[in-house]
């Protein structure tokens, strides 16, 4: 196989494809490096189609290799395991602008397998395996209607920068990735701290014509190691077939789309394929690219008139399935405080798609640790977003959380993220739970809602309420629609889901994902403004249920209280091997005492009167001692010429027998006891740092 290498600037450093070297005997495979970072991506193909296939079966995989970033993995098992949140959601960012770029009909199983093979730890590696994927399946003999551009923008110092590290991005008030063919933009996945409309539309204008440049190369790259396209059968319903389909179905399916409840409509199309399959057979009758026809067939025959009947409706009649208008937003309610014992909750209901958010407080225990390429991090915030098969109806065995629900609680966490106060403001490690108990569209930007609403009624002060909407497309020959929160039906049979989430002031969160080819930057503008005036509108509601966030916490929920120390200190307070602290909270009856490298000590507890009994004694532990001043201390010890006495906590003093008492004591013991208290005064610290105390100058 011949070697090819393309190099080009893009941002700080170059970007560098080829192809030829590794992995011969997959279909393509190139590897892209930018700085020290390198990602191998590999791409195959099966030879046919697995009987009874009826949809195109992708596989993305994305792998982060702890040996790029010269580590071994922690842990029991010292090699890589399962997929991390980050490798899943990498995967879904490979997958989705890709996918859409298959031809109609292409079934045959394909596999994307992304590795990092070298992380120096400054860029992120998703958008070059993004890039890889692209240049591999550009490269190889399967077919492909790409290659797509990718491109990461932040801005620094108001300029925009392409493909910026991981500080600068710390620093941006946006992370965009952008994804596009020549034409149009194919996907959108960003986060903003409340960025106006019109600045994101400029950053997407940016990013479009920056990623450009990646698209050429790779045609480049294909010109001189591509290989020629496979030849592979496609899946093409019979005519005839759907002819006869559209006979036996058009004036029904025109009675069901005037049925407003999806559970009525979803019944309705079900009995309309039950009789449709039943006037059919036998299916001998009808052949399908020289086999005979299948249930399957039937079932996409019927699903092509469908998509045509939902386009006519939309178009012809001016309405949706549903009978609502372009713009109209299915009914809203929300409630907060509907679980009594958790520390926030809320109800958020849109339509038939139903949020129950639950909000928890922790401590700085809680905090989750992650380890990645660019090292180990703790994250105080997190959203975990369940959708259990009874929000649709539907049976299904219950197992961990799937692509789609990581995607949808990140897509979330992200929206919200911005708005959460600072951690020296409210030290807390929060989690929030959406549990999805209903589902017909858009239960991610449901998940905005009502997690910001069970944030606000645990008394987390975030700077303003967060709300999403999705925006469908459906695009005919003549003109486009765009369609205001979006319906599963219309999610399914339409053409985009633009998910948007923000304050008032801006935008928090944008993802876009396409089943076409690309949309045109000023329908893109139009999608973004239109879902403006629905956030809005959302604003509203929920402003009506909870105004602000409240002022106390739960009654359940840990106090912690901060306070500090000198750098000096912190040892003292933690003592050997973790002794001194491990006292302190068992004497006060604390949850927790944490100490961070600055002397911030944050103590938590549900108890006021613990705290401030571990407050007392860690400020008494650093507090100076100060001579003249008076204390209350306890015997400790008595020997034949005094007691020590303990006035602070850890510090003691020693109160000679002559400053026991105005009289004359013979017998210490006859005048004090180990456990006795009483008040001291600190009259001397010596030459060796000694404190010298008395009992009867106190007096």
């Amino acid at each position: 196989m011949n070697l090819g290498r393309i190099e080009i600037p893009y941002g700080a450093q170059n970007l560098i494809i080829e192809s030829g070297k590794f992995a011969k005997q997959a279909n393509g495979a190139v590897t892209v490096t930018y700085g020290g970072t390198i990602v191998l991506v590999t791409t195959c193909m099966s030879k046919d189609v697995k009987e009874g296939t009826d949809f195109f079966p992708l596989m993305v995989e994305y792998q982060e290799k702890t040996y790029a970033a010269g580590r071994i993995p922690g842990g029991f098992f010292k090699r890589e395991g399962r997929p991390t949140e980050k490798e899943i959601l990498s995967a879904r960012l490979i997958d989705r602008p890709i996918r859409p770029l298959f031809p109609a009909g292409f079934f045959n199983e394909v596999q994307i397998v992304a590795s990092v093979l070298s992380s120096d730890g400054e860029y992120d590696p998703d958008v070059l395996a993004s890039i890889g994927a692209s240049a591999a399946l550009t490269v190889s003999d399967i077919p492909f209607e790409g290659p797509i551009g990718v491109v990461r923008l932040a801005i620094v110092d108001g300029q925009y920068v392409i493909n910026p590290s991981y500080q600068q991005r710390e620093q941006s008030p946006l992370d965009l990735i952008l994804v596009g063919l020549k034409d149009g933009v194919i996907m959108i996945e960003g986060e903003a701290h409340e960025l106006p409309e019109d600045k994101v539309i400029d950053a997407l204008c940016f990013g479009f014509e920056s990623l450009q440049a990646v698209r050429k190369i790779q045609l480049e790259l294909a010109k001189s190691v591509g290989k020629k396209k496979a030849q592979v059968e496609m899946y093409v319903s019979h005519p005839g077939l759907l002819k006869k389909v559209k006979e036996l179905t058009l004036p029904k399916l025109a009675e069901i789309y005037r049925i407003a409840d999806k559970e009525e409509r979803k019944n309705g199309f079900n009995k309309l394929l039950k009789d449709l399959t039943k006037d059919l057979s036998p299916f001998e009758t009808y052949k399908t690219n020289d086999r005979e026809v299948t249930v399957n067939d039937i079932k996409a025959a019927l699903e092509q008139i469908e998509y045509d009947e939902m386009r006519r409706v939309i178009f012809e009649e001016k309405r949706r399935a549903d009978g609502r208008g372009y713009k109209d937003i299915r009914p809203i309610s929300c409630e907060v405080n509907v679980l009594p014992r958790t520390h926030g909750s809320s109800l958020f209901t849109r339509g038939q798609t139903q949020s129950l958010s639950v909000a928890t407080l922790g401590t700085r225990t809680d905090e989750q640790m992650i380890e990645a390429l660019e090292g180990k991090s703790y994250k105080t915030f997190m959203l975990h977003y369940n959708f259990p098969s009874f929000s649709v109806g539907e049976t299904k065995p219950m197992r961990g959380p799937g692509r789609r629900e990581i995607g949808h609680g990140a897509l979330a966490e992200k929206a919200i993220r911005p708005v959460l106060p600072l951690k020296e403001e409210f030290p807390y490690t929060i989690r929030v739970v959406s549990e999805i108990l209903e589902s017909n569209g858009s239960s991610s930007m449901a998940t905005v809602c009502a997690g910001t609403l069970c944030l606000m009624d645990a008394g987390v002060p975030i700077k303003a309420a967060v709300a999403g909407v999705s925006v469908g497309l459906i695009t005919g020959e003549k003109e486009s629609v765009l369609l205001t929160d979006i319906m599963g039906l219309e999610d399914h049979f339409g053409d985009m889901d633009f998910k948007i989430a923000g304050t008032r002031k801006g935008i928090t969160a944008i993802q876009l994902d396409l089943k076409i080819q690309g949309i045109n930057l000023d329908l893109m503008g139009k999608a973004i403004n239109q879902a403006k005036d629905a956030r809005f509108f959302i604003l509203d509601k929920m402003h009506a249920a909870i105004a602000l966030p409240r002022q106390e916490l739960s009654s359940y929920a840990p106090r912690i209280t901060t306070l500090h120390v000198g750098q000096e200190n912190i040892g003292e307070i933690i003592g050997p091997g973790g002794k001194t602290i491990r006292k302190i909270i068992e004497e006060t009856g604390v949850t927790a005492i944490d100490i961070e490298d600055d002397g911030t000590v944050l103590v938590s507890s549900a108890n006021k009167e613990a705290m401030d009994k571990a407050v007392r004694f860690i400020s008494g532990m650093v507090e100076v001692p100060e001579v003249g001043k008076i204390y209350m201390g306890k015997v400790k010890r008595i020997m034949n010429f005094g007691a020590f006495v303990e006035f602070l906590p850890g510090k003691e003093g020693l109160v000679h027998v002559s400053e026991l008492s105005k009289e004359y004591v013979k017998d210490v013991n006859a005048v004090v006891k180990v456990g006795d208290e009483f008040k001291v005064k600190l009259i001397e610290i010596d030459q060796m740092k000694r404190l010298n105390l008395s009992k009867k100058q106190a007096e």
